[in-house]
């Protein structure tokens, strides 16, 4: 017994597997969760919600969901920069779709029902970078509050 427990204590940790490289579909992922994580209060509804934005918009179950957003986590606090995370969506994603992103940000910046400025301050700039117009991005924001 005392065999075991020593063992157990003198193992060795197991590195993690490296970050896998942002592609624009983990950089959507990254970016709901630093949206959500913008005012410092990462909650359970913002997660639900990051779920079901990219269950939805990529075909995965719950469990793929959770797991991919598991990585985009990891990935969030891994950079410092939003807009090359935004730039990777712009030039790999036509602009119908960016705008759908652009909505999926605004989906989890009132999914608190919180509504924080540094979210906001957060949205706007990824929605320049998108270079998705002030016209389309109101409509979003508005798309994302109608249940």
């Amino acid at each position: 017994m005392l065999e075991q427990l020593t063992s157990f204590f003198q193992r060795k940790h197991v590195p993690e597997a490296p970050l896998p490289k942002p592609d624009a579909k983990l950089a959507l992922g990254t970016l709901l969760v630093r949206v959500a994580m913008a005012d410092k209060a990462y909650l359970f509804e913002e997660i639900e919600q990051i779920d079901r934005i990219l269950s939805k918009a990529y075909d995965l179950n719950p469990i793929e969901a959770a797991k991919m957003r598991a990585t985009c986590e990891k990935i969030a606090f891994s950079i410092e920069n939003d807009s090359e995370m935004a730039q990777l969506i712009r030039d790999n994603v036509e602009y119908d779709h960016r705008r759908e992103k652009v909505e999926a940000l605004w989906q989890v910046v009132i999914a608190d029902g919180i509504s924080d400025e540094r979210e906001t301050a957060l949205v706007d700039l990824i929605e320049k970078v998108l270079g998705v117009n002030a016209e389309d991005s109101e409509a979003a924001r508005l798309a994302a509050s109608i249940p």
